[in-house]
């Protein structure tokens, strides 16, 4: 079976925060793409996968990454996420952590122009 997934993934190991409108998890980032996210948990997670959440990932203290997800898949301690949203500074924020980690920028082109569709 061949990768059919439209966005270069970043393996980036990180703390962050999921949150809802009444609930908040700490979580690790497993890896980090510019359509979504593989979260880890520390337990089984059991949220809603009909919701939207708030994921929060602090790079220092003056620079954060916060997108709106939605859930994907979730298996275990593992869900992924797809981005429904993010501002214009986190996805400032967020293409250039991902150009760093992929180390060619056609290939961060591609996948922003995959976000057009």
């Amino acid at each position: 079976m061949t990768d059919q997934r439209r966005f270069h993934r970043i393996f980036y190991k990180a703390s962050a925060i999921l949150s809802s409108d009444d609930q908040t998890w700490l979580c690790e980032i497993s890896d980090l793409s510019l359509n979504g996210c593989l979260l880890s948990f520390g337990n089984e997670w059991h949220g809603d996968i009909d919701k939207t959440y708030t994921l929060t990932l602090c790079l220092s203290e003056e620079v954060q990454i916060t997108m709106s997800l939605s859930v994907s898949h979730a298996v275990d301690k593992l869900v992924g996420f797809k981005c429904q949203h993010i501002d214009l500074d986190s996805i400032s924020e967020l293409r250039r952590l991902v150009e760093l980690n992929l180390g060619d920028s056609s290939l961060l082109e591609r996948d922003l122009n995959s976000l057009a569709f």
